[in-house]
């Protein structure tokens, strides 16, 4: 598994580049990769892209570690998750450095990557959708890599000693949430639910509603010192009183629903269950539920042989999709480098030019190092990618590379959408050749997932 912290760097980004490169933590540099810029200039580079960016924030780069279970994985291939990672949380807009940590007991990646991204100038919103995607990324990668998975949880990230009490029960908040959802789950309305916490134990104060009310209902449980606030900060947005109200209401909306039965995606009954044989009313009761879902079935897809090529077909273009969708991002991501280096060599030719031409050359540079070095790489990492530099068109460039995202969102709805039908269209075969007791149903067609041709979410 793979723990995942972030943080905002507001000053001296070379100095943390320098740290992350360190030679005796990185075997030497070896473990040391780039996107976008060069480890030696990062700070150069991400300074060049900051003074584009129409956002006032103090934020310069963000530092992203994701840090690995002992002895479980081999340092070249935590190195290359970590440029995975690095790909798919940043999507080819930011530039980073990424190096991978050899020197503990446990191997550890670090990812520095600039605030602002390449093609906008946008500043990256950190926040916690952004870090639960990074995280949820992180465990995709574990699991393509036959990692350990974290345990996906709604809450925020924790300490390890949090998390351990939480997992073992023991952490007092969390048993106040269990608390606080299981009283939802038996009451009917608010004063019941109030009533139900008192029964178990809780102290109770701030419940009231009205102007001269409490901001925060605060709950003590018995034998604990002290209240705790039902308050986002403290419990969590699902456990202010007024969202405890509310969904204590929303439970009694839904049970006066009656939701017309939709069989289509329910699996059969399995009629051999020792409760269902012991029982003639439930056989009964079996029987015409498994009728239902085959009958809807067929009205569906028509003939068993109709909906294995309907299989089949979707799961071809879903896989098509997906493969296109891949070789789209990774013309997308070469292409922003490009289109980077091509606006950081136009603005700081013309300093280079003058470099040249200067009577006193040491003292240009030195009053202009940061432009010829950014002037320099560009050009360097322009002539590397096999970039004419006479006739650089940087709108042609934009141009192609909003086509390609078009594209893009055009075909991962497409993939996204089969994988779904897939789901759906597997089930009903499932369904249909175990209701007539086929005992060799055909091989399931859908797409196993496959890492190189799973994109970028």
């Amino acid at each position: 598994m793979a723990y995942t912290k972030i943080h905002a760097i507001t000053a001296t980004v070379d100095k943390a580049v320098a740290y992350i490169c360190n030679p005796e933590k990185t075997d030497e540099s070896i473990y040391i990769s780039s996107y976008a810029c060069a480890p030696e200039t990062a700070a150069i580079d991400f300074k060049y892209t900051l003074d584009h960016c129409r956002e006032n924030s103090p934020n310069k780069a963000y530092h992203l570690i994701q840090a690995f279970a002992p002895g479980e994985v081999s340092f070249d291939e935590a190195h290359q998750i970590g440029k995975e990672l690095a790909d798919k949380v940043l999507e080819g807009k930011y530039s980073y450095v990424v190096t991978t940590h050899i020197d503990k007991g446990h191997v550890h990646n670090h990812i520095i990557f600039c605030a602002a991204d390449n093609m906008e100038h946008n500043k990256y919103h950190d926040c916690k959708q952004s870090y639960y995607r990074i995280r949820k990324l992180s465990d995709e990668l574990c699991s393509e890599h036959n990692l350990s998975v974290i345990i996906p949880g709604g809450e925020r990230g924790k300490k390890y000693n949090e998390w351990q009490s939480d997992k073992n029960g023991t952490a007092w908040k969390t048993q106040i949430r269990k608390d606080i959802n299981a009283a939802i789950k038996a009451s009917s309305t608010y004063e019941e639910f109030l009533l139900l916490m008192r029964a178990k134990g809780y102290e109770i104060k701030g419940e009231a509603f009205g102007e001269d009310a409490p901001k925060f209902i605060s709950f003590r449980p018995l034998g604990k010192d002290r209240f705790v606030r039902g308050s986002v900060k403290s419990l969590g947005r699902e456990y202010t009183k007024e969202r405890i109200k509310e969904r204590i209401e929303l439970k009694r909306e839904r049970k006066a629903v009656i939701p017309k039965r939709d069989y289509a995606d329910k699996r059969l009954i399995d009629t051999s269950d020792e409760k269902l044989q012991n029982s003639p009313g439930l056989q009964r009761w079996a029987a015409v539920e498994n009728l239902k879902i085959a009958a809807q079935a067929y009205n569906e897809v028509g003939s068993i042989k109709e909906l294995e090529q309907k299989i089949a077909a979707t799961a071809t273009t879903g896989k098509e999709a997906k493969q296109t969708v891949r070789k789209l991002e990774n013309r997308m991501k070469d292409l922003a480098e490009i289109i980077k280096y091509t606006e950081q060599y136009k603005a700081n030719k013309s300093y280079n030019i003058a470099y040249k031409k200067s009577k006193n050359p040491d003292a240009y540079f030195r009053k202009h190092e940061s432009q010829i070095i950014l002037y320099g790489g560009a050009r360097r990492m322009l002539e590397q990618a096999g970039i004419h530099l006479k006739g650089l068109n940087i709108d042609k460039l934009k141009a192609e590379y909003r086509e390609l995202t078009a594209q893009k969102k055009e075909l991962t709805a497409t993939y996204k959408n089969c994988d779904k039908e897939l789901k759906s269209l597997n089930r009903k075969l499932e369904n249909l050749n175990q209701y007539l007791g086929r005992t060799e149903p055909p091989k399931n067609v859908q797409e196993q997932p496959d890492r190189n041709n799973n994109p970028a979410r």
